[in-house]
């Protein structure tokens, strides 16, 4: 597993959920962040090892969140996720990177999570 994530959604109670699920995964959340500018700091000065961001963001698109979050020298695992299933449709691969993986929200707790986040 990844030692520890960082959180990016501006609902705070899907924050708090999500924290919960990583936490009973045995990962420590090491931030949250609202939007995409407090990730990008939060990422800089935590480097977590993986993050999860959603692809509808206050401040800018998620989905370009991600990529830059994954091209980051210590190169983070990130999963994007959404409560729109259909939001991975515009998930492409880009910038050297394959296409990041999908999670809607409503299958956060589920074993996929787990899968996405097991270092191999």
């Amino acid at each position: 597993m990844v030692p520890s994530v960082l959180l990016v959604d501006d609902d705070p109670a899907f924050l708090e959920l999500a924290a919960r699920v990583f936490g009973g995964l045995g990962i420590e959340v090491v931030a949250k962040a609202p939007d995409a500018a407090a990730a990008v700091t939060a990422a800089q000065a935590m480097r977590p090892a993986g993050a999860l961001v959603d692809v509808g963001l206050p401040d800018r698109d998620g989905i370009d969140l991600a990529y830059e979050l994954a091209a980051l020298p210590w190169a983070p695992r990130v999963v994007l996720t959404s409560t729109d299933k259909d939001a991975a449709r515009a998930i492409q691969a880009r910038d050297g990177l394959g296409k990041l993986p999908f999670v809607p929200k409503e299958e956060l707790a589920n074993k996929t999570m787990r899968e996405l986040f097991t270092l191999s």
